[in-house]
């Protein structure tokens, strides 16, 4: 009891901070506005852009609780459809390439051509993807390499796919690897919070992960960046869980 009151502690501590970050930018600009700076067109065009870029950023964790809070309190139903992971890589990279290219990344793929199907949602396997893909191309410094690979594997008996996201970016210290999956936990706060991270991203990853009976963590890549790995049962395993 006394860890989960910590746990709550924590978590409220964490969201205050999170949402008081922004609320105080907000407030700033607009006694800045109201101080004088509406009457300057170009100053009171600038301080308005920051305003909505911090309201867009309100929204984005507040949606996150939510859908967080949902996933955890098993609100959320996934679907136990056959999925094969080639449709979720090509949804996802449909979405991700445009800003990888922005970036000069390079994004490649190798799925084992026997790759059999996972039992699932896609909908919330293509939510995992792209929240890998997506902090791959934000957390590697330009004209870097993204490498998503599936093949199968056997993990205690049981037939899995295991799906891997490399990338050559900042990479993530030893110390911190067994955290990123928590709520609000980041490497680096002061980056996460410029590229627009929420700080929840990975911890909906893992939900949804588990939440097939999978499991996902974080390795380092050499000789630098980070390999983030999902392992799955398949469609045939008799151990699912979802």
């Amino acid at each position: 009891l006394r860890r989960l009151e910590k746990v709550r502690k924590d978590f409220v501590a964490n969201v205050s901070h999170e949402l008081r970050t922004p609320l105080t930018s907000i407030k700033g600009y607009v006694e800045a506005l109201l101080d004088g700076a509406k009457d300057d067109p170009e100053e009171a065009a600038r301080f308005l852009g920051i305003i909505l870029k911090q309201s867009d950023r309100l929204n984005l964790i507040l949606e996150d609780l939510l859908q967080l809070s949902q996933i955890e309190s098993g609100q959320v139903l996934f679907k136990r459809d056959p999925v094969r992971l080639s449709t979720v890589v090509d949804r996802t990279l449909s979405l991700i390439k445009p800003l990888a290219d922005k970036k000069g990344h390079t994004i490649t793929v190798s799925l084992s051509p026997d790759l059999p199907p996972v039992r699932g949602d896609e909908e919330r396997l293509g939510q995992v993807l792209t929240n890998l893909v997506d902090n791959a191309v934000k957390y590697t410094p330009a004209n870097g390499s993204i490498h998503i690979a599936g093949q199968v594997t056997d993990s205690a008996g049981r037939e899995e796919v295991e799906l891997t996201v490399t990338d050559t970016g900042l990479g993530i210290p030893d110390a911190d690897r067994p955290r990123v999956f928590e709520r609000f936990y980041r490497v680096d706060k002061a980056r996460s919070r410029e590229l627009g991270g929420t700080g929840l991203g990975l911890a909906i990853v893992k939900h949804i992960v588990e939440g097939h009976g999978g499991r996902v963590w974080v390795e380092g890549n050499e000789p630098i960046g980070s390999r983030f790995v999902v392992r799955l049962p398949t469609a045939s395993s008799k151990s699912h869980q979802v």
